[in-house]
């Protein structure tokens, strides 16, 4: 098991992989269509925007926790 210490970089990790795993997906049916090419260009573009994607949330998530610690009234 991961030590829970390195809960927030296992989510980032995940969660990234995910989004852009569907995202990239989406564009490169919009792009090629369904076709002999489609799952090798997708994965070739997932490859790609996956580690970007990662160093992103990393940088981000912090940045975003304050915005909506900002945006939100605390609770009575």
């Amino acid at each position: 098991m991961i030590p829970a210490r390195f809960a927030p970089i296992l989510f980032g990790f995940i969660l990234s992989g995910l989004m852009s795993c569907i995202v990239t997906c989406i564009a490169t049916v919009k792009e090629v269509g369904f076709g002999p090419a489609t799952f090798s260009s997708w994965m070739g573009a997932w490859g790609v925007s996956w580690p970007v994607a990662f160093a992103v949330v990393l940088f981000v998530a912090p940045l975003t926790r304050r915005l909506v610690a900002l945006l939100v009234r605390p609770e009575a």
